[in-house]
């Protein structure tokens, strides 16, 4: 369940999640010429501009099951004029590609939504061939901190962290990368974490992620939260004023991302109907 929804507002923020975290997710991601890469979840093509930008020599095939962030993606990656990327509507559990069809596969912001991470990373190992990788890229809300420190703020972030383990995801898992790779089956898994730091001297930063990315992703659960009795409405208001004074000129907003990179082995012959090497 995508807990954060499919709103305008919602698109408008993943927009400026991309801008803002364009350099840290994908500075260092590129895939060669001829291969064919499959990005997971493609939502709104937020990521697949950046991703199809940086290996043009590459083919990307990008999918997602709302057919509305699909609209979105692909309105989205035509006004870019980029011409290497083929959009499905596909579920991540139904998918229509042979086995080892793919060289590489891109996962960002997915896994956290996923009740079982460990069997969504098996069975996109079996698209890929022999050799080849997996990256993946996902956020912690516990690595989240702030000036002015906040107890209430950090209350109101606690909200959408319950809320999304009540719908079977988990908003902490980029600390899990490393031993979520390793129990699905790759090999090699590098897991780096990649710090935002913000404060007066990005005021980029401070409108596209203090405001933008983290502080309306928590805004947006309000109702839901109040409906589920997690916190009064007083108290989850205080704590997004509080997220909202970080970005004011004298505060300071931190988050750490995690980016797992890790290959399928070579030497597997086969996988069982249940994803397990055999």
């Amino acid at each position: 369940m995508y807990i954060h929804g499919y709103g305008e507002r919602e698109s408008e923020r993943l927009l400026a999640q991309a801008a803002s975290v364009v350099r840290l997710l994908h500075g260092d991601t590129r895939f060669p010429p001829g291969s064919r890469v499959l990005e997971v979840g493609c939502g709104t093509g937020a990521q697949t501009v950046s991703l199809a930008r940086n290996s043009p020599g590459a083919q990307i095939v990008a999918f997602d099951h709302a057919t509305a962030s699909l609209a979105r993606a692909i309105e989205r990656v035509a006004t870019a004029g980029l011409l290497n990327v083929e959009f499905l509507h596909a579920d991540l559990y139904a998918l229509p590609f042979e086995a080892e069809s793919f060289d590489h596969v891109f996962i960002c912001f997915v896994l956290e939504h996923l009740s079982h991470p460990i069997a969504a990373l098996r069975l996109v190992k079996q698209l890929l061939r022999p050799g080849g990788s997996v990256t993946v890229f996902e956020g912690d809300h516990g690595s989240a901190y702030f000036h002015p420190d906040s107890e209430i703020a950090h209350r109101a972030i606690a909200c959408q962290v319950e809320l999304q383990r009540r719908a079977g995801g988990n908003a902490c898992i980029g600390r899990q990368l490393y031993p979520l790779l390793v129990q699905a089956g790759y090999e090699a898994p590098c897991v780096t974490p990649r710090v935002v730091y913000v404060d007066a001297a990005t005021p980029d930063l401070i409108d596209s992620f203090t405001r933008k990315t983290f502080t309306w992703m928590v805004e947006a659960v309000r109702e839901e939260a109040l409906a589920a009795r997690i916190i009064d409405a007083a108290t989850f208001d205080a704590g997004i004023r509080d997220l909202y004074r970080a970005a004011e000129s004298d505060g300071v907003f931190c988050y750490t991302f995690f980016k797992g990179v890790a290959v399928k082995p070579t030497h597997l012959l086969r996988e069982g109907s249940n994803g397990r090497d055999v």
